[in-house]
């Protein structure tokens, strides 16, 4: 791992292997993502690109030459009447965790939404992971409901937070 300063851009073809270390490594140890089955490159690369084309960014963290997390985010539901509304993904490498990586991700991420008119920020998260709930909280999320026991993972039943950003609040 480099202590290089970390930079915030759009996540490029060239980020894609970081990206899905990123992504795997979630799939394999944490409850952050609710599948066991590990993505491939064209299966993140489909995302970036579906992303990209629905005009929703992906940000890429990078210090020097490694990728350090990553978030974006995508249409919350399909209805026009959630148009405004987008929910987010953030991850961050262990490697590179505790060095302000999310919060600069999510800070990136939060100014986008509000340039494209977004009202309303969703983060879907672990009922078990308090960090992250306090996370979202630090960042002015809210915690707006709890879905209980609609996930599973590892054989174990999972409780769904919703973390809700007014990006229109006085």
């Amino acid at each position: 791992m480099t202590r290089a300063p970390i930079r915030i851009t759009d996540a490029t073809e060239m980020s894609l292997p970081g990206l899905l270390e990123i992504y795997n490594a979630a799939i394999r140890s944490s409850l952050a993502i609710w599948t066991e089955t590990e993505a491939t490159l064209k299966d993140r690369r489909d995302w970036l690109d579906y992303r990209r084309s629905s005009g929703f960014p992906v940000l890429a963290a990078t210090a020097g030459e490694d990728v350090a997390g990553y978030a974006s985010y995508g249409a919350f539901r399909p209805k026009s009447g959630y148009a405004r509304t987008v929910e987010h993904s953030v991850y961050v490498a262990d490697a590179f965790q505790g060095r302000g990586v999310g919060r600069a991700l999510m800070n990136e991420l939060i100014g986008r939404a509000r340039a494209a008119n977004i009202a309303a920020m969703v983060g879907g998260v672990d009922g078990g992971n308090a960090a992250s709930i306090a996370f979202h909280k630090r960042l002015g999320f809210e915690q707006q409901g709890v879905l209980k026991g609609v996930g599973e993972k590892f054989g174990r039943r999972l409780d769904l937070v919703f973390m809700v950003l007014d990006l229109e609040a006085r």
